[in-house]
């Protein structure tokens, strides 16, 4: 029986989620078909030898200890230690300067910019999102008017427009294949998720940043606002270490992907 490095932080706090359910959810079944070793990703570094392949999980930001985290990576990648996720995305992993990127190349995101120069791009919206190009779990989020804008330091920061879009919704992808989708009907409630039905279209525009994002393994969540005429708009890809929000399915889909996991790992 292979050994799994299952990396996870059980005492991280998220608004609205529960990390340490899910992962004690997941490692209750993973056990059956692995040996299950759990370690701590600011500790990761001194167990790297003692498994078969690693599963980064629900371990939170890593801004608390990027530079650990980048050493974890870079020495993970030196001693072709099997990992899930591969690190080779290009989005959250590396931070929020993708939403740029995908600006620049026509992608469907909420309009972004990191310099006042272009605010001219972002419309006139009353009320403006300001983010951290390195930020996640909405830390150093901010809501400032025009006036409020024009007087800050954008440095490190990402401006967007607020948008008043119907619902946030989220595609999880395995290994690249699609496994279910959850949306927030009461948009001011981002994690009170329940199950979506995704259509041809939300596919369509989901697997365009799959595919841009080119990972070679691991799960991926495509955050998504609809807008009220009905088009969807890119919120993040989440490449690292996506929250699967396994509770709000039903049992017959939590089973199938749990299943799917399993097997994805066992081919590994």
């Amino acid at each position: 029986m292979k050994t799994i490095l299952y990396v996870t932080d059980f005492y991280y706090e998220a608004k609205g989620r529960k990390y340490y359910e899910e992962d004690l959810f997941i490692t209750s079944h993973l056990k059956e078909h692995f040996n299950i070793l759990i370690g701590h990703p600011h500790q990761v570094l001194n167990y790297l030898d003692m498994a078969d392949m690693l599963v980064f999980r629900n371990t939170g930001s890593v801004i608390g200890y990027q530079e650990y985290f980048n050493r974890f990576v870079t020495i993970a990648k030196e001693k072709n230690i099997l990992t899930f996720n591969s690190f080779d995305g290009k989005a959250d992993i590396k931070g929020k300067q993708y939403l740029l990127d995908l600006m620049d190349l026509d992608y469907p995101v909420i309009p972004t910019i990191d310099t006042l120069e272009d605010l001219n791009k972002l419309g006139d919206p009353s009320t403006f999102v300001l983010k951290l190009k390195n930020g996640a779990d909405s830390i150093g989020m901010e809501f400032l008017t025009m006036e409020e804008v024009q007087k800050i330091d954008v440095k490190g920061r990402l401006i967007q427009p607020y948008l008043d879009f119907e619902y946030e919704v989220s595609f999880y992808y395995l290994n690249n294949s699609f496994q279910y989708a959850l949306y927030a009907p009461n948009k001011d409630k981002r994690w009170d998720l329940i199950a979506y039905e995704a259509t041809k279209d939300d596919l369509v525009f989901a697997e365009k940043f799959v595919h841009w994002n080119e990972m070679e393994r691991g799960i991926v969540r495509i955050d998504a606002c609809r807008l009220k005429n009905n088009s969807l708009l890119l919120v993040e890809v989440e490449d690292l270490n996506p929250f699967l929000s396994l509770d709000a399915l039903s049992e017959p889909k939590r089973n199938t992907f749990l299943e799917n996991f399993i097997t994805v790992l066992k081919k590994l």
